[in-house]
């Protein structure tokens, strides 16, 4: 994958050109030398966060999904189960012993 600059607009498939690769970079991103940090930085001059911000948002496009509906899926998979993994976090950190009735003590 080059950082070439590509036309800007709709294709086809009804992404943009930034969109497309973006998906294209998560399909083969492991094959970029070094951390992936690293790699999103030298292809799209972005910060990592703002990159996964772009991200979450084109895989949410149906337009997406008719680019390449099974990296869409595992895409939207693995953001929902690190959504629900940190619920999870959240809510165990936030619950107090005496809450939940598998803390409650017996007066047998």
């Amino acid at each position: 994958m080059s950082a070439v600059s590509e036309p800007v607009g709709r294709s086809d498939h009804g992404l943009s050109a930034r969109d497309a690769r973006i998906l294209d970079f998560e399909r083969e991103w492991w094959r970029h030398a070094g951390a992936k940090e690293e790699a999103i930085r030298s292809e799209f001059s972005l910060s990592a966060a703002r990159y996964y911000q772009l991200l979450n948002a084109v895989i949410d496009s149906p337009d997406a999904v008719r680019y390449d509906p099974m990296l869409v899926g595992r895409l939207q998979r693995a953001r929902d189960a690190r959504t629900s993994a940190r619920v999870a976090r959240a809510f165990r950190t936030s619950a107090s012993p005496g809450d939940s009735p598998d803390f409650q003590e017996s007066n047998d």
